[in-house]
């Protein structure tokens, strides 16, 4: 793996969500929330081709007005339970069928807020250190396991017992934040032939880029895209 190599940006972005339907299309800030997701890859130093892994025409249409093309997803992939590794392999394999690049970083198209220099910190990590793949994560505060509670009926229970009471005091611990993922092209193919093995193309070196807390907005609820969108109508922080 070379550093400073391109990557192949796939875009996933599934029409059908029960949670917020037809969520990639919806309104942010102006514009289809897919469309910030397709314009930080197009933005992106590390990237040399975007591709957009869809089910729905509505999105392609989004992704050619801003000359991305789309690799139409078939049916068995079209569902919540289809593994990322296997869409973002379809995508991968229609959409750079001379194997170019041998990066791919996977992005979600709803995800209209993250850190501009994201997807470059992924991929520059990836090709700097061979690793099996790249994952973006966030601090986690108020919601830390130590605070949480289980109920025993409406009994209040620690889920983690400790006696930590403020929060500069909690160990630290990081979330997935859905920001970017990148992985080799290898892997990719190699979970093509490991169905039943979903999270096996991130390999046994996996590492992180940490980004700033409330810094990467995925959004799944209505509550989500309100937030994404008070952030981005706000513009660049000074």
């Amino acid at each position: 793996m070379t550093a400073g190599a391109p990557a192949l940006a796939v875009v996933l972005a599934r029409g059908g969500s029960r949670g917020l339907p037809n969520k990639n299309a919806l309104p942010c800030a102006g514009r289809p929330m897919l469309a910030w997701t397709l314009e930080h890859a197009l933005g992106s130093a590390s990237v040399g081709r975007v591709a957009l892994g869809t089910d729905s025409a509505a999105y392609a249409k989004i992704a050619a007005g801003l000359g991305v093309g789309a690799v139409l997803r078939p049916a068995a992939l079209a569902t919540d339970c289809a593994p990322v590794a296997a869409a973002a392999h379809h995508a991968a394999t229609a959409a750079d069928p001379d194997r170019r690049f041998a990066l791919v970083a996977v992005l979600y198209g709803n995800v209209p807020v993250r850190p501009a220099d994201l997807t470059d910190r992924v991929v520059g990590k990836l090709g700097s250190t061979g690793c099996d793949s790249v994952q973006s994560v966030s601090p986690v505060g108020k919601h830390h396991p130590f605070w949480m509670k289980a109920l025993d009926g409406d009994r209040l229970r620690p889920h983690v017992e400790n006696d930590v009471h403020r929060r500069q005091d909690l160990p630290p611990l990081y979330e997935l934040d859905g920001g970017a993922l990148a992985v080799p092209r290898a892997a990719l193919d190699a979970a093509a032939a490991q169905p039943d093995a979903p999270h096996a193309f991130l390999g046994t070196d996996r590492r992180a880029v940490v980004n700033p807390a409330g810094s990467v907005v995925d959004v799944d609820s209505e509550i989500d895209r309100l937030v994404a969108e008070a952030i981005l109508s706000r513009g660049p922080a000074a």
